[in-house]
């Protein structure tokens, strides 16, 4: 008998009210306490595609095999927020090398638009919606590319699950089901082709609801494809070709010549040393490193004497994270590109003298935002210690409204975030990739795997990932805490896109941040505020190598 696994079915839908009732053990705002495995974990926002990757550790699949069946299962379950029409990043700890990996499998714009296009058109910034903001869909490239360097199981063997769901349906569950008669109406509205024959036709003609056993044949038969023909069935056959004639006929530029010269790229992850542990992220054209630069000037404060929560927390923090995001604004782009001064931007001298920027009130620094976003992040690992950290999006909810026909699902709107301002790092330019809001992330202690996070959400990403590295180091709060303690947010910080105004910015706080905190920063010329559903979702696990034990957690 194989060892058993344990379940670990962790989700944002658990129906538990924070508060309802009194914790005996652990912080009194955590929803649960962690849950602990010595054989393998999967957490994602699902359960369905938790067990999905729980039956492939089952199997003799191992993490990668895992991560890329839930992938795959959530692009049908949650496509509100991913599918195969976006992108992914990812980063590895590889349990037979004892090595971290970065995989960068985010798509380029298309080579037959250019910048004079957009000038000629008297644009000032790319559409969020319809062909324009289109760039190539990188995600499936990404788990062929991971498959090839670290899977054991056959691709047909790991896409049956989702193929199989997709078929016979599956129960939608509440936040989804509210998220579709939000957006689809919307893309209806606006005219874009094939929304209702996809998303509705398919499902008894009308708006899906909580419960209703929803199914995507279309989408089955585009992952049969992809199972049975492999990453060229996606970016050189049929599929390819029926992208690019779809986008022609929208008056869009992406064609099958870009999806056939499309390339995932393996990069080298890049850390930062935050009071004993080894913060990692991906390096640009993401905003991973705003993480990083954030706990760098961090550092050189001491919050054994700070309080969680408490007026100097957060705003040293949100300081410290106006100039990282002013950093963001001004340098992350493709590398391929521009030269972005990665190992300066994380240097300790750089640190400090962004440090001697932040005073006792509000600084005014320039301000902007890009958007909440919607996306999903995923972590797994398994008996061979091997850990992946994965995140997955289409950007915008569902993404641009662009639909081929009967293949089941929507490209993404990530050229959106290009900017149109000559001279700019992030301009847009053909086949770039443009700056990009997912970011996985990953913390290693005396060079072992520690804890594999993300925190979903847009703009707040950097500031999630740096509120987590806090939570777990400076606060002494365990796994689930971390996830569950409440959330900040500030909109101040430049955007890669142009935007810029120049102000104090707003913190927007969860409700377990008490009045006496917030008071305290309107006295030091914070603008304070409240918003719904902007910080972020939470997937982690976490090593502990003395006992050989996973802790896993969840958003609440």
């Amino acid at each position: 008998m194989k060892k058993r696994i344990n379940c670990f079915l962790l989700c944002l839908f658990v129906a538990i009210c924070i508060g309802a009732q009194d914790r005996i053990t652990g912080e009194p705002f955590a929803a649960r306490s962690e849950v602990l495995s010595q054989n393998g974990m999967v957490a994602t926002s699902h359960p369905l595609a938790t067990q999905i990757g729980l039956d492939i550790l089952k199997k003799g699949g191992n993490a990668i095999d895992a991560a890329i069946a839930a992938n795959a299962a959530l692009g049908l379950m949650e496509p509100t927020g991913c599918g195969i029409g976006g992108d992914l990043f990812a980063i590895v700890w590889d349990g037979k090398t004892q090595k971290l990996y970065g995989l960068n499998a985010s798509g380029r714009s298309p080579r037959d638009l250019t910048l004079a296009f957009f000038e000629q058109q008297k644009m000032d910034r790319i559409p969020s919606h319809g062909p324009l903001p289109v760039s190539v869909p990188g995600a499936v490239d990404g788990w062929f590319e991971l498959h090839k360097k670290f899977g054991s199981l056959p691709m047909s063997e790991i896409l049956e699950p989702a193929i199989d769901y997709a078929d016979k349906g599956f129960p939608l569950t509440e936040l989804i089901a509210w998220y579709l008669n939000r957006s689809v109406p919307f893309y209806i509205s606006r005219g874009f082709p094939n929304i209702e024959d996809t998303y509705i036709h398919q499902n008894g003609g009308q708006l899906p609801n909580e419960g209703q056993v929803y199914k995507n044949p279309y989408l089955a038969n585009t992952y049969r494809k992809i199972a049975s023909g492999g990453r060229d069935a996606f970016y050189k056959g049929e599929i390819a070709e029926t992208i690019g004639n779809f986008m022609k006929e929208q008056g869009g530029f992406l064609s099958a010549k870009d999806l056939a010269t499309h390339q995932s790229q393996w990069v080298t992850p890049v850390s930062v040393n935050y009071r004993g542990f080894d913060v990692w992220e991906l390096p640009p054209n993401g905003q991973g490193i705003a993480a990083l630069q954030m706990l760098q000037i961090l550092e050189g404060f001491d919050f054994s004497n700070i309080e969680f929560g408490s007026e100097e927390h957060l705003h040293l923090f949100t300081e410290a994270k106006k100039l990282a995001f002013e950093d963001r604004a001004k340098y992350y782009a493709d590398m391929d590109f521009t030269n972005v001064p990665v190992e300066e931007l994380l240097s300790d001298d750089y640190a400090k003298k962004r440090r001697d920027q932040i005073g006792d009130k509000a600084g005014k620094y320039s301000a902007g935002e890009i958007s909440a976003g919607e996306t999903i992040y995923l972590t797994v690992a398994d008996k061979n210690g091997t850990i992946i950290s994965l995140i997955q999006s289409n950007y915008r909810g569902m993404g641009s409204g662009m639909v081929p026909p009967k293949l089941g699902f929507m490209l993404q709107d990530r050229g959106e975030l290009f900017s149109l301002k000559r001279g700019q790092a992030n301009t847009y330019a053909p086949g770039k990739r443009p700056f990009h809001t997912i970011i996985p992330a990953f913390i290693t202690k005396d060079g072992k795997p520690f804890v594999s996070f993300g925190v979903m959400g847009g703009d707040f990403q950097p500031m999630g990932h740096t509120q987590i590295g806090m939570n777990l180091i400076d606060f002494g709060m365990n796994l689930q805490e971390a996830g569950d303690a409440p959330r900040w947010d500030h909109t101040g910080g430049a955007t890669p896109m142009g935007k810029v105004t120049t102000n104090t910015g707003m913190i927007r706080t969860e409700s377990g941040i008490s009045y006496k905190t917030i008071r305290g920063l309107m006295g030091r010329g914070h603008r304070m505020g409240r918003a719904r559903g902007i910080y972020g979702g939470y997937q982690a696990i976490l090593w502990d190598d003395k006992n050989k034990v996973y802790h896993g957690a969840s958003e609440s």
